[in-house]
């Protein structure tokens, strides 16, 4: 399939870069890695007049540690985020969860963090070309009054597959946004809009510039898991991000969001607080919180994705299950080391 028609832009900084999006912010769309926006586009899914792109930016493109802070330009490649220092040494799970996107060339060549983070939803039944969109009306995300993967939703159930975005929102990550003349600084949590149709929380002209991951305590651990039919290429069905936080053997603090089930990746406050205060050998607690993970995330899925609905909701609480015993496990290797 070929693109359609388009006018290239390559501006040299952020300031320039929002300018444009300014000026042409009702038919400019922003080229990251465009391993997401560039299939849309040959899928006629989207047809922007004119493509910003951010490939010349370097001042996107850095991972440092600051502030008790490890700051991420949204322009960094995939691969170069999961290879830093500051990365490999504090975030386990975001390392687990970068090498789980695409293939290695996607996270060597052109897939960024903040490309992964702000991708489209997906769902079964939109993405697809447009000659097989043509036998259908269209469905909510297309502007119609139809949801395809529920049977009489009145909204769009399509999916944030996102696999950074459930590990970063765990590890209680910020992001800065900005516009032309300002910025703002927002959990990541509230980038996303839980709304199908438009799943970011983003003016026209706004862009994410930076990431920002609170460096965990020592005693915490972290991790990430994710359902896929294959290692690599595929998108996952489910995903699960984990934070707990340890003091004398006991979880003081514990963070579970579950993601690819719905519009948002969903951070489970009862199943998370299940936790507090339970005892870090207590795997009647961690069952418990997996089961109450699942009964609240269960609701959210649907028939959008090529894996039945049953199965994919039977595996949020087993998913659930396995991070928290890998972040547990996490904490104890790192009490025998000293």
């Amino acid at each position: 399939m070929r693109l359609p028609r388009f006018d290239y832009l390559r501006p040299a900084t952020t300031d320039e870069a929002l300018e444009l999006l300014f000026q042409h912010r009702d038919e400019g769309r922003i080229l990251a890695g465009g391993t997401d926006l560039l299939v849309r586009m040959k899928q006629r899914l989207l047809r922007p007049g004119y493509l910003i792109s951010l490939k010349s930016i370097r001042s996107l493109r850095y991972v440092r540690q600051a502030g008790g802070h490890i700051k991420i330009g949204a322009g960094t490649a995939l691969s170069a985020v999961r290879n830093a220092e500051p990365v490999q040494k504090n975030l386990p799970g975001l390392v687990h969860a970068l090498a789980s996107i695409g293939a290695p060339s996607i996270q060597h060549h052109t897939g960024t963090i903040g490309g992964n983070l702000c991708q489209e939803n997906r769902c079964l039944y939109y993405n697809q070309s447009a000659f097989l969109r043509s036998a259908r009306q269209p469905c909510h995300k297309a502007g119609g009054q139809i949801c395809y993967a529920l049977e009489g939703s009145d909204r769009c159930r399509s999916t944030c597959q996102s696999d950074c975005a459930p590990m970063l929102i765990a590890l209680n990550a910020g992001v800065t946004v900005a516009r032309r003349g300002s910025q703002r600084t927002i959990p990541l949590v509230d980038l996303y809009s839980a709304k199908g149709e438009q799943p970011l929380a983003l003016e026209p002209d706004e862009i994410v510039v930076e990431i920002q991951v609170p460096i965990p305590d020592h005693d915490s651990g972290q991790a990430y898991e994710r359902l896929s039919y294959r290692s690599a290429i595929d998108f996952p069905m489910v995903a699960v991000g984990v934070n707990v936080v340890i003091a004398k053997r006991m979880i003081k603090d514990a963070r579970i969001v579950v993601g690819a089930v719905s519009n948002a990746p969903l951070l489970l406050a009862k199943a998370s607080q299940r936790l507090v205060g339970q005892a870090t050998t207590d795997r009647e607690a961690l069952r418990a919180a997996a089961t109450i993970a699942r009964e609240h995330a269960s609701v959210f899925v649907v028939n959008n994705v090529n894996a039945p609905v049953a199965y994919r909701q039977e595996m949020i609480a087993v998913l659930v299950r396995r991070a928290l015993a890998r972040a547990l496990k996490q904490v104890e290797l790192l009490d025998e080391q000293g």
